[in-house]
């Protein structure tokens, strides 16, 4: 059976370097794009790739599954860093790639951090992914739909990562102790609470674990002298894994439930456990939007400055703030139109592609456009009696869509009085 990693000869080399695969499927935790049903395992397969994007978090195999992509069809492995390249750098590449190419040899070129470049050098890349010169494979943490321009994610596949699961997490630590040949000097419980504080980051995690090889210990640590040791949190949950994904959930429901002792109880739960508390801040902000929404509006406000606030005082102070948004969010009235009515948006956004907007609502800054009947008809609301002219401004070819639905709790109350009362104007002045 062939070596799981590739070969590296400097000893010195940071572990997670060392533990890189040497195949496509010894990447762990992204098998929905890598095994044989996947979109790169499909593409490997046929041995043929198109350009893509690859987008997931921190940590997650990116630059690996460029370079064995490489390796798998048999084109030239070349790497550049947004961060670090301009628009000479792109230059050179281009012209070493039409170089090879005319050779014969294809060049797969990796754009670590694409979203750094600006529109125009992203605009640069175009005519030499469509000649075939090279194939794309760029990198982002960041939404690809805001960060990168049309025409070039029309010319790639965008390809999701996700975050590292538990057990892949669980299979990096087994390889890093096959690689040193020996176990890390952790309880069971310890371990668990490592691969918890990793947060599905798997550079971080062997990073970490190569810290704790490189100390001299008498036995094993336990999660409190583990987290002294890393100088970081390190939450204590169930040795099965699951605790610390058990508790968020329960803590997500009590509150969506209207249950302010037992959200507290598991916030408490979590905080004496030594969980992040910016972890349970941003859990929080998530369900202010997600399951009160504009029921009470100032809900999510309470999440924010409870944020400062912690920022501000540290812990344990700050932890009192935590405890305030979290029993606020509790007695809050609930409501999770905001949440449905996005899903609903998005699906129409998808389903519709890039329709124009009315002429009369797109703004006309030229003669021409002008000419061209851009602005014409527009109605300022503000001019009229109402402050509400009852325009139209939906695509011509799309029938007008509800998609917020306001339930008849809290200040969502109020909002759908004031929708009624502009349908009735809309419908009078339709009249």
């Amino acid at each position: 059976m062939p070596d799981l990693f590739a070969p590296d000869p400097a000893e010195s080399a940071p572990l997670a370097d060392r533990l890189r695969p040497r195949r496509l499927e010894d990447v762990v935790g992204q098998e929905h794009l890598t095994g044989p049903d996947g979109a790169i395992g499909r593409m490997v397969a046929a041995g043929r790739l198109s350009s893509m994007i690859l987008w997931g978090p921190p940590g997650t195999g990116k630059t690996t599954i460029a370079r064995l992509l490489a390796d798998a069809v048999g084109l030239r492995f070349e790497a550049i860093s947004a961060v670090f390249s301009g628009v000479a750098d792109l230059r050179k590449v281009f012209a070493t790639a039409r170089d090879h190419a005319a050779a014969g040899q294809r060049t797969l070129l990796f754009v670590d951090e694409i979203h750094r470049f600006n529109r125009a050098q992203q605009d640069g890349f175009l005519p030499y992914v469509e000649d075939g010169t090279v194939t794309l494979v760029g990198a982002t943490t960041e939404n690809p739909s805001f960060e990168l321009n049309a025409a070039l994610l029309s010319r790639a596949q965008v390809l999701i990562l996700h975050r590292l699961d538990a057990k892949a997490l669980c299979t990096l630590l087994d390889r890093a102790e096959e690689a040193e040949g020996r176990p890390l000097p952790l309880t069971p419980n310890a371990r668990d609470a490592l691969v918890a504080s990793a947060d599905g980051d798997g550079r971080f995690l062997l990073n970490q674990a190569e810290t704790l090889f490189s100390v001299e210990l008498d036995g094993p640590l336990d999660p409190a002298g583990l987290s002294a040791l890393l100088h970081r949190r390190v939450a204590v949950y169930d040795k099965d894994r699951e605790g610390h994904y058990n508790l968020i959930s329960a803590l997500h429901k009590s509150i969506r439930g209207s249950d302010p002792q037992a959200a507290l109880y598991y916030l408490a739960r979590m905080l004496v456990a030594g969980e992040e508390p910016l972890y349970l801040l941003r859990r929080l902000v998530r369900t202010a939007v997600e399951d009160i929404g504009l029921a009470d509006p100032q809900a999510l406000v309470q999440c924010l400055a409870a944020k400062d606030t912690y920022d501000f005082l540290g812990s344990p102070e700050g932890e009192l703030a935590i405890v305030q948004a979290c029993l606020y969010l509790a007695i809050a009235p609930k409501s999770n139109a905001a949440y449905k009515a996005q899903k609903a948006a998005w699906r129409s956004a998808k389903d519709t592609g890039s329709l124009m907007p009315p002429m009369n609502i797109v703004n006309a800054p030229t003669r021409l456009m002008k000419q061209l009947g851009y602005g014409k008809g527009y109605a300022y609301d503000h001019d009229t009696d109402e402050g509400f002219s009852g325009g139209n401004y939906w695509p011509e070819a799309m029938k007008p869509q509800t998609y917020y639905e306001p339930t008849d709790r809290g200040f969502e109350k109020r909002i759908a009085e004031r929708l009624a009362y502009w349908e009735e104007l809309r419908r009078g002045k339709k009249g």
